[in-house]
């Protein structure tokens, strides 16, 4: 049921729309990828700004006079989490588009569906960091040829996936996706 919840919730943002008003561009489903980190994804919505009309063109691959900032915003269902998992996607898509367009990307936010506001984040050195550490473990995980078990826990019940990932029969409940996101440490 969550997963067909939140297909629900993110078909305008897959739909590949395009808007543009009062200098602000926004392109929904955009593929992102980095050779440095070796992912690839899409971004929900990324939000272009104008910073300056009259500055050289630092977006020419979209076709934009000027200069733009661009901020990703990824959709989510539920609500903002303990651990940094969400943060450490958005992350890593930060990093795959300046990579693909050689700008900063500061900053970029999280929408939260059943809370209805953003989170905005910051994609500071720290976080950087651990989206790189999660793409080497994810890296690593691969080449080891192991697929993790599931993860057994409340939101198994409302899964549509349960039939084909069977979380009782695989054994006992696990964290296993704790290897790869610890939960947010106090400021």
């Amino acid at each position: 049921m969550l997963t067909a919840k939140g297909r629900l919730e993110h078909e305008r943002t897959d739909s590949g729309y395009r808007d543009f008003r009062r200098g602000r561009k926004q392109i929904s489903s955009l593929h992102v990828r980095s050779e440095t980190l070796g992912l690839q994804g899409r971004i929900d919505v990324l939000e272009l700004d104008l910073l300056d009309e009259k500055g050289l063109d630092n977006l020419p691959s979209f076709g934009l006079k000027g200069i733009w900032s661009a901020y990703p915003v990824e959709f989510k269902h539920g609500q903002p989490k303990q651990s940094d998992c969400d943060r450490v996607q958005l992350c890593a898509q930060a990093l795959c588009l300046e990579e693909m367009l050689g700008i900063a990307i500061p900053e970029a936010a999280l929408f939260y569906q059943r809370i209805k506001r953003r989170e905005e984040v910051t994609t500071d050195e720290g976080l950087r960091s651990k989206t790189v550490e999660s793409a080497l473990k994810l890296h690593e995980l691969f080449q080891s040829g192991r697929t993790p078990p599931p993860v057994r826990d409340a939101r198994c019940r409302a899964c549509s996936l349960k039939s084909l990932c069977l979380p009782k029969k695989m054994g006992k409940p696990n964290r296993y996706k704790d290897i790869l996101f610890k939960p947010q440490e106090a400021e």
